[in-house]
Parts: C-alpha cells; sequence; structure tokens
C-alpha cells in the first residue's frame, strides 16, 4: 500500500466496525510512506472494468519499526465484509511478516486496550503471538503535584544530539519491544509537542514526552538513566508534565505502565494517580 491509498484507509476507520489502530489522523500519510502495509482490493468485472478503481477491502499495516522490533499498527475491514475479518488477517499477515522481515524485523507485536475482550486477541494467538506484558492503566483528573523533584537538574526541549543518550538509556531501561531507536526519537519529536530532557553533571539523566489530544492527556513515557534513579529526577519530570498538562487545560490525564513495574507505580501513586480498568496488554511473536 502507498500514500495513494490513504482515503481508503480513513473511509474504513470511519465507517466499519471491524477496526483497530494506534496511529493518529495526522500520522497516516507518514505510515503509509515509511512502514509496511498491505491491503486487499476488490477486482472490477464487466465490460467497464478498466474505467473502474480496486476497491480496498481490508487493510494491515506497521505503525512503528526499531529494529529488530515491529508493531501491528493498524488492521480494518471495510463495512459489509466485517463478517470475513479472520480471512483478510490470513490474507494480510504473511505478507506483512515478508516486507518486515526483509527490514530486519524479527519480532512482530500488538497492543490491546482489554485483556478480556479483545476481537483480534484469540485470532493472533491461534496464529503464533502469546501475551509478554500485561499493562496498568492509571487516570488522574487533577493537577496536584505533591513534591518539585530535583531541582539541581535542568529540564530543556529534546534536540536530535540528545539521541545517543535517549538510546543508551532505553537500551538500559526497557525490554525490546519498549526501546526506541534514533529515527523513532526524530518521529516522537515530529509528532510530540511536548518532548523534554533532564540533564545534570554527567549529561542526559532521563526524557518524557506527552501529547493533549480533546482535552485529554496523554502521559506517554518517562523515563531515567539507571545511574539517576533514586534522586528525584522522575518526580522533577512528573511534576514538569502536570505543569503541562493544566497550562494545555486537559481535563484528564491517562498512562500505562507494565504491570511489573512497581518503581513507575509508586511514582503515578504518589501524584495522585488511580488505577482504572480494563486492563491492556501486549502480544508478541518471534519471526525467525
Amino acid at each position: 500500500m502507498q500514500r495513494a491509498d490513504e482515503a481508503a484507509i480513513r473511509h474504513i476507520l470511519t465507517t466499519s466496525d471491524y477496526i483497530h489502530y494506534r496511529f493518529s489522523p495526522e500520522e497516516l500519510p507518514r505510515l503509509l510512506d515509511t512502514s509496511p502495509a498491505v491491503g486487499v482490493f476488490s477486482t472490477p468485472q464487466g465490460r467497464l472494468a478498466r474505467l473502474n478503481q480496486p476497491t480496498l477491502l481490508a487493510f494491515l499495516l506497521t505503525n512503528e519499526i526499531a529494529l529488530p522490533v515491529g508493531w501491528i499498527g493498524g488492521f480494518g475491514v471495510a463495512w459489509g465484509e466485517g463478517a470475513r475479518y479472520v480471512e483478510y488477517l490470513d490474507l494480510l499477515l504473511p505478507p506483512l511478516i515478508q516486507a518486515l522481515r526483509a527490514q530486519g524485523v524479527r519480532s512482530l507485536y500488538y497492543s490491546g486496550g482489554d485483556l478480556d475482550s479483545d476481537w483480534l486477541r484469540d485470532h493472533l494467538e491461534a496464529r503464533g503471538f502469546r501475551i509478554v506484558s500485561l499493562l496498568r492503566s492509571y487516570d488522574k483528573i487533577d493537577y496536584a503535584i505533591p513534591a518539585q523533584g530535583n531541582q539541581q537538574v535542568r529540564v530543556r526541549a529534546f534536540t536530535p544530539t540528545d539521541i545517543p543518550s535517549l538510546v543508551e538509556i532505553d537500551r538500559l531501561g526497557f525490554d525490546d519491544l519498549w526501546r526506541h531507536d534514533g529515527p523513532a526519537f526524530l518521529e516522537i519529536a515530529a509528532t510530540y509537542p511536548y518532548f523534554v530532557v533532564a540533564e545534570d553533571e554527567q549529561g542526559v539523566a532521563g526524557y518524557q514526552f506527552n501529547i493533549v489530544d480533546s482535552s485529554i492527556g496523554y502521559l506517554v513515557r518517562i523515563a531515567v538513566h539507571p545511574r539517576a534513579q533514586g534522586k528525584g529526577i522522575g518526580v522533577r519530570l512528573m511534576a514538569e508534565a502536570i505543569r503541562y498538562f493544566r497550562q494545555q487545560g486537559a481535563s484528564r490525564i491517562i498512562l500505562n505502565t507494565e504491570e511489573d513495574n512497581t518503581r513507575a507505580q509508586r511514582l503515578y501513586e504518589y501524584f495522585g494517580f488511580f488505577l482504572t480498568r480494563p486492563q491492556g496488554f501486549a502480544l508478541g511473536r518471534p519471526l525467525g
């Protein structure tokens, strides 16, 4: 698939009940330009076939690649074709995997928001995916800041020269599926209006990026270098995030974190975030 298919994908996203996507409308053109995407199209029949354009019936695309990892970013089936969505999944998954392998991807992941009722989970598990992570969801509905954190660090906007330091933080602090590479950080800088780093006397000690959409604040990530943990840098970054959300008029702040990330959970709960349901999850499949 390519940029010319953007309108057809948007049509499915706005008219069908059989959709899954993890991208914003603004991101779709970039994804079609840079990430593997495959589709199933109808074949026009009859004497006027040469005059009619094929119709997109289903699509499957990726929304993030940070070698050796790729993520399923979207799957959709046209209205009227929903009863065949498993058939379309089987048609689309092999060519997508082939394209990802050609780019060096060795593991493919899928994230769902409801462990108990996700409509694709069972079908993906039947095709080799397995649960690799359970996620906790947290909400905050005020701007309370219980502490300001480490005031000795400098919090400033991200610049591309920070990329090696951020890649190192991710390498030390996260499993493969959650890591970003250099191109991913550049895309984050282009997509997220709030992307800052924290510097101490040794260099970049942490970072965070967030966004507000339709008055909902999304605290996407706070990360601190292992050498700097326990020094109040996470608290400082969280305090700065709350101020950003207040300036943007967010009525609610939400985030996800891994079930076993107790350090992060303590920080969120200290700032007044409360646990919500349903429970999110990530599935993964090795590609060989």
